[in-house]
């Protein structure tokens, strides 16, 4: 059904597209219109119907959503320092809470990451205590195979919320949202590689947390991570035993989430992981011995594009050298690591070698 837009929407609409206007004066006139209106009752959840609304053109509605971030960080919470009055009503934000978690699906990613971006603002002042559905409304949209936009859009506000949960929030999520995101990682049929490294790097910074928790509640955490070690260590092989591909950065973008994990797993759960570790010691290397020939062909000889200096929607690097570089980094970790000592000497001669061969002069330098 077609949205029916009043008469604040319409006006709404056309303020917003004034701001886009190549004269200034009206650009100016229709910014400060903007600026008095979010004074107003319902400013925002008229935002919010306007980013949610998928007729509408795509640079309208991410301009909505900016707006309405911003929006949100002024009027959302008394305790934010930006705040500025009046504060939005409770009614209101219900509403504005709504519409955003039925628009994590949308199709267009610029959409999605904006409204993600909101999304978590919101969740970051409300969750749990004022927004108890939050997390079960995402857990949902992740397990659903059917809506490939919806399972983005959640990993994409869980990303974005993670890495700014605390010692609290961690544990009690870990249990159930990490088996959540191993069903993703595990199943390369249906989700592609930018999916899954999504789903990394939130396990990546729930880990961090851990690791950092670890030293005062060492039990507590290695207690929340052990049942699931196995099947971790498991999709990690499955990953590192493939060779590196030339001009694949989905396929580095991936393979470098999975160092991290193992790096925080090595860094502060080392008698955790030692059992487990054997299973990947011999894909990590043909990860390393075959990740040298790619970087010689593109980095060295500059035969191939090594995608130096791009970098993905959310501004993580794609290059061939972030990913020659973390996987030094997680090399460095087991060497310094006691635990692993013998692992490192029982190889020591070829891994000198290999280390060697990537302090090679790039065609760059």
């Amino acid at each position: 059904m077609a949205n029916v837009l009043d008469q604040d929407q319409q006006w709404l609409i056309n303020c917003l597209n004034a701001t886009l206007d190549t004269n200034q004066q009206v650009r100016s006139f229709a910014e400060a219109s903007l600026s008095q209106a979010s004074l107003q009752p319902g400013f925002g959840s008229a935002l919010c119907k306007v980013a949610a609304n998928r007729e509408l053109p795509t640079g309208l509605r991410q301009l909505g959503a900016v707006l309405l971030k911003q929006f949100i960080k002024k009027h959302w919470h008394e305790d934010e320092d930006s705040f500025e009055h009046p504060i939005v009503t409770t009614d209101e934000k219900e509403v504005i809470r709504r519409l955003l978690l039925l628009s994590l699906d949308d199709p267009h990613k610029k959409i999605c990451t904006a409204i993600s971006m909101a999304v978590a603002s919101i969740a970051n002042y409300d969750w749990p205590e004022d927004w108890p559905d939050f997390l079960p409304f995402l857990l949902k949209l992740i397990t659903d195979c059917t809506n490939i936009n919806g399972v983005h859009g959640a990993l994409r506000c869980l990303a974005l919320l993670s890495t700014d949960m605390d010692d609290k929030t961690v544990p009690t999520l870990v249990p159930t949202l990490f088996p959540c995101l191993n069903s993703i990682v595990s199943s390369p049929q249906i989700f592609n590689k930018s999916l899954r490294t999504k789903a990394l790097s939130i396990i990546y910074s729930c880990t961090s947390m851990l690791g950092a928790m670890s030293g005062a509640y060492q039990r507590e955490t290695t207690a929340l991570l052990s049942p699931m070690l196995s099947l971790w260590m498991e999709q990690f092989a499955l990953i590192l035993e493939h060779p590196v591909q030339s001009e694949d950065p989905d396929d580095w973008s991936l393979r470098i989430e999975v160092l991290k994990c193992l790096n925080q797993f090595v860094q502060y759960f080392p008698g955790v992981i030692v059992k487990e570790f054997m299973a990947i010691v011999g894909p990590l290397w043909h990860t390393f011995v075959s990740s040298l020939r790619v970087y010689e062909q593109s980095s060295i000889e500059g035969a191939e594009d090594s995608f130096e200096g791009r970098y993905d929607s959310d501004g993580a690097e794609r290059s061939l050298e972030s990913f020659a570089i973390q996987l030094l980094e997680f090399l460095l970790t087991i060497v310094g690591s006691a635990t692993f000592t013998k692992v490192v000497f029982n190889n020591v001669q070829e891994l000198v070698y290999y280390t060697f061969s990537f302090l090679q002069m790039t065609e760059q330098q």
